[in-house]
């Protein structure tokens, strides 16, 4: 089921009446049978796109269609969809079936074809070992999947997560993610997953929208998005180690960095921001630009050094390199770029200067 937001704008207005705009003229076409991960920071509109999406937001402007069909004004039962909150929302006085059959008893499945309906998504999900267990006697994980199989029980259109993994702890989070993937590639169900975890989005998402201030700045297939950001925001927000972030200039078809050439570009004279990658910078005896090593941390396959900043007074930024290379505290590098690993900004609009 494609789901496409045309415009969709969502404004609050808080007590003393001013306006906040939430959602700001959202166009976004998700397509059929994949996942999609709403990212960005916190208060930048992705739990609202979700909450319109499901109908229990309605927009200010705009309209938002399932397929061929105008749902904007359709009530959230009448949707089709499936919907986990981030703080599960179970029935605390019923089992995990009795939880996972609740939406079936709504529409009236009759009660043998609901808990055989109940058993399968249980089974799905890897919980159906657990069906006369209280929610209190499950783990994290365990209710999370509970939410996800009762999300699942009808059959949606659509399913939407709410920051599904906010409340496990680091290890149940890697395992639960690997299953929301699992259980989305084995429905086929178009699902669109709320987060502000870069590297949850990265590792289960088919496509990512990146959203700030209400607005999409980005959205592609995860490694795209990594390897051509369109935007300072884009290049920023993804990425760890971040990516190191420089004042430069153009001179001349030359991007300048603290005075030392370091690439060439069809760009016109002008003050410019340069992203490098960490991993962008390469050990080259004839390299222009001479760096001083602060700390070194040795972090297995690579060393991560930590650089001192010609260009900013007390400064450090992170280069990654190879463990082969032996580098102490103190030394000095010689060093070139990666062009693919450099990128350069308009310094008033953030935009990728191509």
């Amino acid at each position: 089921m494609e789901i496409r937001l045309e415009n969709i704008t969502k404004i609050f207005v808080q007590k003393d009446k001013t306006e906040v705009i939430a959602v700001n003229s959202l166009n976004i076409v998700i397509p059929s049978g994949k996942l999609i991960g709403l990212l960005g920071p916190s208060g930048c509109g992705k739990s609202t796109t979700l909450y319109m999406i499901a109908g229990l937001l309605n927009p200010n402007g705009g309209r938002i269609f399932f397929g061929e069909d105008d749902v904007t004004d359709t009530a959230p039962e009448d949707r089709g969809i499936g919907l986990v909150f981030q703080n599960y929302a179970l029935y605390p006085h019923m089992t995990v079936r009795q939880n996972i059959m609740f939406p079936l008893e709504n529409i009236k499945v009759p009660k043998p074809e609901a808990m055989m309906m109940a058993q399968e998504m249980a089974d799905l999900v890897g919980i159906g070992e657990l069906m006369d267990r209280k929610p209190k006697e499950l783990s994290g994980g365990q209710q999370q999947r509970v939410a996800i199989a009762r999300a699942l029980v009808k059959k949606p259109r659509v399913l939407l997560l709410d920051e599904p993994l906010s409340n496990l702890d680091a290890r149940l989070r890697l395992q639960t993610r690997e299953e929301i993937r699992r259980i989305q590639r084995e429905t086929g169900i178009t699902t669109v997953f709320v987060t502000h975890d870069q590297e949850e989005a990265m590792s289960i998402s088919d496509e990512m929208v990146l959203m700030d201030f209400g607005k999409k700045r980005q959205m592609g297939e995860p490694q795209d998005i990594y390897d051509f950001p369109e935007n300072l925001f884009a290049a920023k927000f993804l990425g760890t180690p971040p990516i190191n972030i420089f004042d430069g200039e153009i001179k001349n078809k030359k991007i300048m960095f603290n005075g030392k050439i370091i690439g060439t570009t069809k760009g016109e004279n002008q003050k410019i921001i340069i992203g490098i990658r960490p991993e962008g910078f390469v050990l080259d005896a004839k390299g222009t630009v001479e760096l001083t090593v602060d700390l070194v941390e040795t972090i297995g396959r690579d060393t991560s050094l930590i650089i001192i900043d010609p260009t900013k007074e007390n400064g450090t930024f992170r280069v990654i390199i190879d463990s082969k290379h032996r580098i102490k505290p103190g030394d000095v590098l010689k060093v070139s770029v990666k062009s693919k690993k450099m990128f350069i900004f308009n310094t008033e609009s953030g935009d990728l200067i191509a």
